[in-house]
């Protein structure tokens, strides 16, 4: 069968739907070319990175264990943390583990080179108990405790590194806050019952009697939730004010050691 090209010739109907066939043909196969060939040549279609943990690093250190790895990072926010030394990375997403492609953003929040500061709340004419409770709740901590006489036994000064401060003052977070307590006009308290309580609730009755605290620990504790398995004075004795109380933790079901023991582990450190 001889082909008529004259049909085809580009002023006929038929040139015209075989230049349109060729141009449509052309777009398709330049569409698949680019979808299925250029595209994924340029978004590295499939490959896939593992995000590294990088929560601890030091900014500083970023830059080059990120590139190594083919991933960049940005600084999404900040925060405080007081374990951390300052501009290490706090979070990070995403998460370590997670596959990303290539060139792909990790967006990290950093640790603040200086703490944010909080008002020191009023514990004037108050109990050590309470001031205990309160700076705690303002993340603040309680540091030492200086007696001085007086006919009640109330907070009467604050103190920050030697300092009077007054309420209201802002002081970073976390800062210790000394306290100056009258002694209510009796040297002589009963000792607090803290066997069975954990540490800081032991420390709260204690402090709060204006006595001391000298803390043994009995096995190990890591993992557990210790409390107060023994202490000494015993719970009612008549102590001075500024008494030590001997306490020993451990982990809740440890026998507590005998006088015995305690005498014999004494004599050792000597």
């Amino acid at each position: 069968m001889k082909l008529d090209l004259k049909k085809y010739k580009p002023n006929t109907l038929g040139g015209l739907l075989l230049n349109t066939l060729i141009t449509v043909t052309i777009v398709i196969v330049l569409a698949i070319l680019y979808f299925y060939a250029y595209l994924p040549s340029i978004t590295n279609h499939g490959e896939t990175i593992t995000v590294p943990n990088i929560e601890g690093m030091k900014i500083s250190e970023l830059e080059d264990f990120l590139v190594k790895r083919n991933l960049r990072f940005e600084v999404n926010d900040s925060s405080y943390a007081a374990d951390q030394p300052p501009l290490a990375v706090l979070k990070q997403f995403p998460p370590a583990g997670s596959k990303v492609k290539e060139g792909r953003n990790i967006f990290i929040s950093v640790n603040r080179i200086n703490p944010p500061t909080v008002p020191v709340p009023n514990l004037l004419d108050g109990s050590v108990v309470n001031a205990d409770a309160v700076l705690r709740s303002n993340e603040l901590k309680r540091g030492r405790i200086q007696l001085v006489s007086g006919p009640f036994n109330v907070v009467k000064e604050m103190k920050l590194g030697g300092i009077k401060i007054d309420p209201g003052t802002r002081v970073p977070k976390g800062s210790v806050i000394d306290l100056v307590v009258m002694d209510g006009g009796s040297k002589n308290v009963p000792t607090p019952n803290v066997v069975g309580l954990n540490l800081e609730d032991a420390k709260v009755l204690i402090f709060g009697s204006n006595l001391s605290i000298n803390i043994t620990l009995v096995g190990d504790t890591l993992g557990t939730n210790p409390v107060i398995i023994k202490q000494k004075s015993e719970a009612g004795e008549i102590i001075t004010v500024g008494d030590v109380v001997d306490v020993w933790i451990a982990k809740p079901g440890t026998e507590p050691p005998t006088d015995e023991e305690i005498e014999e582990a004494n004599d050792d450190e000597f």
